[in-house]
């Protein structure tokens, strides 16, 4: 590789101030907030343009060099972690907001627009409509959560975020753009039908199909009234009964469980936070009702939230990352997992056990996507990053829970790469090859993001 002749191209292409290989530069690009180790990085490039996307992609494949690209970095799982080198991709300044669709509902952006970006402008200028949020800081990026069928708020009434996208503009490995969904046929970004849906092609790929440069996103109404309805409870085999019933009452919002030694007042219980909305509070204060009659009738108490409860939850804070606070070092990592209801208990024991048997304190989560037809379960595990003995011991404790969420039929999510071969080895042999084929088909060089979904070594 003749390093000084590709940085001074890559400097060609988006000017000497965004291109770089000095290693100063370069090291943070290495590793990602979680548990994975660190990996070199050749270079790291942050384009402007569609058109300095597909430069640098028919550069990579000259040289034969990897592409990964990179949203708001903050994946815990080693999703942008060159696994074999090559260039990042930093897609920060291309975060244009190019369209919001009051009608259709659609905000139609670039990669590097992150969520408290789009949410602080739909609060100015479309206060009557609002995103879907993830459990995550406001920089991460609108495209780095939908890509990987991200799941937050919201999802409990329309599904994971993925199931949010309407259309994708894409820099395949080629330089070629494609366009897919309605945008394919319309100037309209609206549907990913009717025609054939090549969308899913790109979620949970993790960059190894293409870079996306534009994406659709549904955006939905805002309630004028919003609240929670605390509860706790103790047998975690009544937490399917309850979950099913509460998804009955059409005006469930939102629906995040959990299971935590701390703080102290929460251990040994299962609490549930549910979110209920209304125009008005007269309509809050029936359906409040209504959902403490159903706590009762399965198992579980109503607990009046406190006004610091209400503060904290009610703006959709970092759910999932409370954890890290809980020991020395301030890391943590979580096996993320989907799964059906029916194991949900089973996977709150055993994932408890996991987490004792590793010296961390047990914090469990769920969120419900899409009425109890799928759940998301947060298997969370705080480490001091400046002991890598304590980072060992997570990354065991990840490798057990990834093994026990293939033994009760979920899926893990956004996986590790050794999460990723566990699933690779359990996944169909016709569905593997059929992925494998339409990947080199895209890719023949093996440039992007080269590594990850893969049964090679790494």
């Amino acid at each position: 590789m003749n390093t000084n002749q590709i940085l001074k191209d890559l400097q060609n292409i988006v000017g000497k101030e965004f291109a770089t290989n000095s290693p100063e530069d370069l090291y943070i690009y290495s590793q990602d907030p979680g548990a994975s180790l660190p990996r070199p990085v050749d270079f790291v490039v942050m384009p402007k343009t569609i058109e300095e996307v597909q430069k640098i992609v028919k550069l990579a494949n000259e040289e034969k060099i990897p592409l990964v690209p990179m949203g708001g970095g903050l994946t815990l799982s080693g999703l942008i972690i060159p696994v074999r080198g090559g260039i990042v991709l930093d897609m920060k300044r291309m975060n244009q907001i190019i369209e919001i669709n009051e009608l259709s509902r659609y905000a139609l952006i670039e990669p590097g627009v992150s969520t408290g970006q789009l949410l602080a402008y739909l609060n100015e200028h479309h206060p009557d409509l609002q995103p879907a949020i993830p459990d995550a800081p406001p920089s991460a990026t609108i495209a780095g959560n939908v890509l990987i069928h991200g799941s937050g708020y919201l999802s409990q009434k329309y599904g994971d975020h993925g199931a949010m996208v309407n259309g994708l503009e894409v820099v395949l490995a080629s330089g070629e753009v494609a366009r897919l969904g309605s945008c394919a046929v319309s100037d309209y970004w609206f549907a990913r039908g009717p025609i054939p849906d090549l969308v899913g092609l790109f979620l949970s790929s993790f960059g190894t199909m293409g870079i996306v440069t534009k994406l659709s996103v549904q955006i939905f109404p805002k309630p004028k009234f919003r609240e929670i309805v605390f509860g706790l409870m103790k047998d975690e085999e009544n937490i399917p009964k309850l979950l099913l019933e509460i998804t009955t009452k059409e005006f469930i919002e939102d629906v995040i469980l959990g299971k935590q030694d701390k703080p102290e007042w929460l251990k040994g219980y299962i609490f549930f936070m549910v979110y209920i909305t209304g125009d008005s509070q007269e309509d809050i204060d029936a359906k409040l009702k209504i959902l403490k009659k159903t706590y009762r009738k399965n198992g579980a108490r109503y607990m009046k939230a406190t006004q610091k409860m209400i503060d904290l939850y009610i703006e959709k804070p970092i759910f999932a990352s409370g954890p890290a606070d809980f020991r020395k070092g301030g890391g943590f990592e979580y096996v993320g997992a989907n799964m059906p209801l029916e194991k949900i208990p089973e996977a709150y024991r055993r994932g408890a056990e996991i987490s004792r048997k590793y010296g961390i304190p047990p914090t469990l989560g769920s969120r419900l996507i899409g009425q109890t037809h799928n759940i998301v379960m947060f298997f969370s595990y705080s480490f001091n990053r400046a002991d890598p003995d304590d980072m060992q011991n997570t990354r065991n404790a990840l490798e057990e829970t990834n093994h026990l969420v293939l033994e009760l039929g979920g899926i893990p999510w956004k996986g590790e790469l050794g999460a990723q071969k566990l699933v690779l080895k359990k996944m169909d042999p016709n569905y593997k090859k059929l992925f494998f084929n339409i990947r080199q088909m895209l890719d023949p060089n093996g440039i992007m993001n080269p590594g990850n979904w893969s049964e090679e070594e790494n």
